[in-house]
């Protein structure tokens, strides 16, 4: 039986959707068949529904849209501090679209992926003390 699912107005659920793209984005880097490209989309879709479940988390509504820097401008405009190192998660936003179709850019190095994990996971677990506090992620 799968896990009881939850609406999007549930924050843990918009945290347990992050951590699911985050695994996808890690998972299978090795394969020669896989692109960075797509695992970069994984990852870049971590950051963003880490950052709506803070949204969420804050009764803040959100357009439908894929591009980081508009949801950390809501962020700070209801009142969040958002540090820079979270900011930096905007570059992920050209995962979201231009790299997943072929030809609209330069493929994605190892580096440039491996920095979209990073970025990601730094994204997730910020969302998580907000959240979740520190002690209990």
């Amino acid at each position: 039986m799968s896990p009881e699912r939850k609406g999007p107005g549930d924050p843990m659920e918009w945290l347990r959707r992050a951590r699911s793209n985050l695994s996808r984005a890690k998972a299978d880097r090795d394969l020669p068949e896989v692109l960075y490209e797509d695992l970069c989309f994984d990852a870049q879709q971590a950051a963003e529904k880490s950052l709506k479940a803070v949204l969420v988390h804050r009764r803040v509504g959100f357009p439908k849209t894929h591009d980081i820097n508009v949801l950390l401008g809501l962020l700070r405009n209801c009142g969040v501090d958002v540090p820079d190192e979270i900011c930096q998660a905007d570059s992920l936003t050209a995962f979201a679209v231009d790299t997943r179709y072929p030809g609209l850019t330069e493929p994605v190095t190892r580096a440039e992926y491996e920095q979209a994990v990073e970025l990601a996971q730094r994204v997730l677990r910020w969302a998580e003390s907000i959240i979740l506090g520190p002690a209990e992620q």
